[in-house]
């Protein structure tokens, strides 16, 4: 079945790709998630495509966005005496400004790998002398599971259990990157994931203000392909629309019921992130009927001050400025092995593509 599975897509994408080696205009195109950044340098796309058509990585990885000051209170939470951290793997290598998650650990701090916020939860119940802080990174996309985490707590009347958020939410930082006119960007290629909860609908305005093809696409090679060229056919034409090319998972309103448990448990309150600074309402904080599992007040946190690490341009890749081998650090004292900055980090950083794939290949 995997070699069907196989013939069945390069059936599907070789005239699409065919077409869009043909298109002459050139364009710039960001490619908003995370994941379609990875997904982008996993099939070796962008070496695919003409030279006129630019891929450009934006700020749709979660962990790259996360503020240096963010990092530096989680590793000081899994220092805190009677403190079990629970954060997702990608956080355990992400520098902050004196060592990582896992220095922390190999010096004596607490701190869990865990799959999902209902793990954090079961750890807290595993260990009741431990008060467990789950980290809470993600956009729109993992919002819903921790705002579910938050009232299953709250049923089972679990009081060793808290979250500190950094979530975010996607539009904010599109508005902020396309008021800067040196971007000069012609399309979007939208985010499934996110669209697949906050619905279709939330990208539109893109095209109709800042006069972009938008498109929202999947993440197979054909999701791709069928993206790139919906947006490169409307670029042509010189057309402000937004399409949906990921119609099976994404609804123009999107996920209702967990858009609700997300306003239920969380707030937009102003978000601080890396690379774009403070964006009003970018971000969600847990509502005061919720205060008992918000780390933030619990634990009275001070977020410190905090500078990007000396050389690192991650900020920069995050707002498309730059591709990251511009970076002066970029596979020589940044590699996955010795990271500087997080877009080397995680698996959906830009930095991390390029060099495992477009670098390496």
């Amino acid at each position: 079945m995997k070699y069907a599975d196989e013939y069945r897509d390069v059936g599907l994408t070789r005239p699409l790709l065919q077409e869009l080696q043909a298109v002459k205009r050139p364009m710039r195109i960001m490619e908003v998630c995370g994941s379609h950044t990875m997904a982008i340098a996993r099939s070796g796309l962008r070496g695919l495509l003409p030279k006129n058509i630019e891929l450009i990585s934006g700020p749709g990885c979660p962990v790259c966005v996360t503020a240096q000051a963010h990092i530096d209170t989680m590793i000081a939470l899994a220092k805190h005496p009677g403190v079990r951290l629970a954060v997702f793997g990608d956080m355990f290598h992400v520098p902050g400004s004196h060592g990582s998650l896992s220095t922390a650990v190999a010096s004596g701090g607490q701190a869990s790998i865990v799959y999902s916020p209902m793990d954090a939860l079961t750890l807290a119940q595993q260990n009741p002398g431990e008060e467990v802080i789950f980290f809470a990174v993600g956009f729109e996309t993992t919002t819903p599971g921790v705002a579910a985490t938050i009232l299953a707590a709250t049923a089972m009347g679990v009081k060793n259990f808290s979250v500190f958020s950094t979530h975010k939410t996607m539009p904010a930082p599109l508005h902020a990157l396309l008021q800067d006119p040196e971007l000069a960007l012609d399309g979007l290629l939208c985010p499934g994931h996110v669209a697949a909860i906050i619905g279709a609908t939330a990208f539109a305005e893109f095209s109709e203000k800042y006069h972009l093809a938008c498109c929202i696409a999947g993440f197979e090679n054909v999701d791709l392909l069928s993206g790139l060229l919906l947006l490169a056919r409307r670029i042509t034409a010189h057309e402000f629309h937004l399409d949906n090319a990921y119609g099976r998972v994404v609804s123009w309103q999107g996920n209702k019921r967990a858009q609700q448990v997300v306003a239920e448990v969380f707030a937009p309150v102003d978000m601080r992130w890396r690379g774009l600074g403070m964006l009003p309402q970018s971000g969600l904080a847990i509502r005061g009927k919720y205060r008992q599992f918000d780390a933030g007040k619990r634990f009275l946190l001070t977020i410190p001050e905090a500078k990007e690490p000396p050389g690192c341009r991650c900020g920069n890749v995050i707002r498309g400025k730059i591709h990251p081998p511009a970076c002066p650090l970029f596979g020589r004292r940044c590699t996955p092995e010795t990271p500087i900055g997080p877009c080397m980090v995680s698996g959906e950083g830009a930095c991390a593509a390029w060099h495992n794939t477009v670098l390496l290949s």
